[in-house]
């Protein structure tokens, strides 16, 4: 079993930037890929970036490629979502998922955080 619990969310100005954390629970967090998502209002949730268990393997949403960047810190049970250049329709709830295998933009994964907002004004 994997607990993942995201914090850094909040309320920012377009432009800005936030960096969001997923802390997660369990031994074989090193062996996990890890990926965030977001759901937007009224909107279904969609991928935003992947980060494979080493690191190898990175993939980004178009929307969000060359302003975000994933990380993880298997020392600390961690990843990261680095945010820059904020806009409002980054506005969401984000999530952080864990899953065992190959790096996926897909849904198919086995954890899922309870996802921290993110509102980004004008």
């Amino acid at each position: 079993q994997v607990q993942l619990v995201e914090s850094g969310g909040g309320l920012v100005q377009a432009g800005d930037s936030l960096r969001l954390s997923c802390a997660t629970s369990g031994r074989t967090f090193r062996s996990y890929t890890m990926g965030w998502f977001r759901q937007a209002p009224g909107k279904e949730r969609e991928f935003v970036a992947v980060i494979s268990w080493r690191g190898a393997t990175i993939y980004y949403a178009d929307s969000v490629k060359g302003r975000f960047t994933i990380s993880r810190d298997n020392a600390k049970n961690a990843i990261y979502l680095q945010m820059n250049r904020l806009n409002p329709e980054d506005t969401a709830v984000y999530y952080c998922a864990a899953r065992e295998g190959r790096p996926v933009t897909t849904n198919e994964y086995d954890y899922w955080g309870q996802g921290t907002h993110v509102t980004v004004s004008t």
